[in-house]
Order: C-alpha cells, then sequence, then structure tokens
C-alpha cells in the first residue's frame, strides 16, 4: 500500500518525452499571457479603433 502512495511515475520509460512538452506549453502559456496585448494588437492592428 506504501509503495504505491510513493510511487511518482519516475521509473516511466518515456518520462522525457511527457516532461518536455508539458514544460514547453507551460513556458508558452506564460509567454503569451506577458505579451498577450502586444499578440492581439499584431494580429488585429484595427482593434484600437472603437466602433462608432
Amino acid at each position: 500500500m506504501i509503495d504505491t502512495v510513493l510511487h511518482t511515475g519516475s521509473e516511466h520509460p518515456d518520462l522525457l518525452w511527457i516532461l518536455v512538452p508539458a514544460f514547453l506549453s507551460f513556458l508558452a502559456g506564460l509567454g503569451v499571457m506577458t505579451y498577450g496585448d502586444r499578440i492581439r494588437a499584431w494580429v488585429r492592428p484595427d482593434s484600437s479603433r472603437t466602433a462608432e
């Protein structure tokens, strides 16, 4: 029972293929969050005008 609780999956044969994409996705999310306004202005340059 205690072995099941302590098992972290560190012996998984494809652990590197799981952790690297997860970490890169996390960094991409941080980048989008940080530069979201700049990205939005680059994608839609007309967003600065208000609807009349």
